[in-house]
């Protein structure tokens, strides 16, 4: 693939991972960021000290503060915003965009406060002609930008952009595989967030290995049911961006969601686990959206439904995984 001009929206870990792996394979990269301090503070530093230190940023990376320049002067734009700011970043964009842009995004969620999904929120946006694609899959920041072997999907509902944009990404250490199953990565990519704190609450509560386990085995049961509301196949959340990334996110300490169960398996309050993490932690946003979306379906998720009590109406995490295991014991069946 011939190098290209990428507009990368967000300086965040992942956005910055994202543009400094792409800008090694010798596409011209512009890192967009919003804060005007934290812009100055990379192109003086020409690293991420703050998210990736000790990544230093290649000579075809740029940064830049202009929202409106950089989309305007670029057709390949990939969004790496959380979740809440998704709708708002897509809407400042809208007026400097190119008649041919193609739209791809890291972001991972349901929308705050109306429950869609990251694609329905990118054609209710920008229009149905868009042309749009999601990159997700077990992938974290700092091993991307440690140029660390990863694999993820590129979801579109055109499978000729999904393999345009993953030719364009790809490289011998970022394998990426077109696909058409946008709807299934999006739910798996938010749910798993909420799972990865159960599986944090649950280590930090010393219950071991084999409760790790089958948090992550029933939690997957618990995504193929929220999917069959989309009419998702179960097999659609075996592959990178389901079970992969739900793997991943759950066993290891690079995952913001994971770290935040484990503090708060551990006796800190939400607020403290938060603080201590410094990070947006996008599962809390995830647990409030997927808990309307159940309550509204009359579907039962009692892991996602107990770890929403959790952050939202102060229930004890021990009292918390105390009902799972006798819901457990009470049915004679799996919690989900």
């Amino acid at each position: 693939m011939m190098p290209k001009k990428i507009a990368v929206l967000g300086a965040g870990s992942w956005g910055t991972a994202m543009a400094i792996m792409m800008a090694r394979c010798g596409h011209q990269i512009t890192l967009w960021g919003h804060d005007p301090a934290h812009v100055e503070k990379l192109t003086q530093d020409h690293c991420n000290n703050e998210f990736l230190p000790g990544t230093d940023f290649p000579d075809t990376l740029s940064v830049s503060g202009d929202l409106a320049l950089t989309v305007s002067e670029h057709t390949f734009l990939m969004v790496a915003v959380p979740s809440y700011a998704f709708r708002e970043t897509l809407l400042k964009c809208q007026p400097h965009l190119a008649k041919d842009t193609i739209l791809t995004w890291v972001t991972k969620g349901f929308e705050t406060g109306s429950g869609l999904l990251t694609h329905e929120v990118a054609l209710e946006t920008l229009g149905e002609n868009m042309p749009i694609a999601l990159i997700s899959g077990p992938s974290f920041a700092l091993e991307v930008a440690q140029g660390l072997p990863t694999a993820v999907i590129v979801a579109s509902p055109d499978i000729a952009i999904a393999t345009q944009v993953a030719n364009t990404i790809r490289s011998p250490r970022f394998l990426a595989f077109p696909s058409m199953s946008i709807v299934s990565a999006e739910i798996a990519g938010s749910m798993k967030n909420i799972l990865a704190i159960a599986a944090g609450i649950s280590d930090g509560l010393g219950y071991g290995a084999n409760a790790r386990a089958a948090l992550i085995t029933l939690g997957l049961t618990e995504i193929v049911q929220l999917g069959k509301i989309y009419a998702c196949s179960e097999s659609s959340f075996l592959g990178l961006a389901g079970m992969g990334d739900l793997v991943l996110t759950c066993t290891d300490n690079k995952s913001r969601n994971r770290r935040l169960g484990l503090q708060l398996g551990q006796g800190k309050t939400v607020a403290e686990a938060k603080n201590s993490i410094g990070q947006e932690v996008e599962g809390i946003h995830a647990a409030r959206e997927v808990h309307a979306i159940c309550q509204k379906q009359s579907l039962d998720v009692p892991i996602c439904s107990q770890v929403y009590r959790i952050l939202y109406d102060g229930l004890s995490p021990d009292v918390a995984v105390r009902y799972l295991l006798t819901r457990a014991q009470k049915t004679g069946a799996p919690l989900g």
